[in-house]
Parts: structure tokens; sequence; C-alpha cells
């Protein structure tokens, strides 16, 4: 949730004839990490728990990658994105070990 906020931050900068374009696209994609891990967290499966966990991985790349992208068309300066970019590598990484811890679990 704190990764979704700071996105929304960050883009408040951006111009106001982008609000449809780059801005509208990281907000979705910062949105949709947490709510696709609540989600698969409220099923009754692991087997479920773990697909909504990838699709917030999937999520969490398209959100670095329009980070990124935001950067070098200069919507963006790097000192405000690198930060996002690193707590989505944290993000990442602790997503990863959940998905191999529930999947060794499920056996």
């Amino acid at each position: 949730m704190g990764l979704a906020k700071q996105c929304y931050f960050l883009t408040r900068e951006f111009p106001h004839e982008d609000t449809y374009r780059m801005t509208s696209q990281i907000r979705r994609a910062a949105a949709s990490v947490p709510a696709n891990i609540a989600k698969g967290c409220g099923r009754e499966s692991k087997g479920d728990y773990v697909r909504f966990l990838r699709i917030a991985q999937g999520s969490l790349k398209e959100l670095e990658t329009h980070l990124i992208l935001s950067t070098e068309v200069k919507l963006a300066q790097s000192e405000d994105t690198e930060p996002l970019l690193q707590t989505a590598d944290k993000i990442g990484r602790m997503l990863r070990s959940l998905i191999r811890s529930l999947e060794t679990k499920r056996g």
C-alpha cells in the first residue's frame, strides 16, 4: 500500500494533460499490486493465493516499467523514481519468497 500511495503522490506532479496516459497506467499498476495480494489472501486455497501473488508480481513489473519510462520521457526525475524502484524491487523479492514458501508447503 505504501508504494501505491507514493506513486499517487509522484504522479500528482505530472502534467495535467497526461492524466489519462502515464499517470493512469502508473496508478492502476501500483494499486493492482496490493489489491491482488489481498484478493489472493482471501481465497480458500494456497493455489489461488499463489496465482494472485503471481498476478501481483506482473503488476509490479509493469509498474517498474512505467516508472522507468516516465523518467526517460522526462515526466519524472530519477531522484523521485529511484526510491520507488528500490521499494518495488524489495516487494518483488518478498513476493518471490512468499510464493516459494507457499509452494513448498503445498508440496
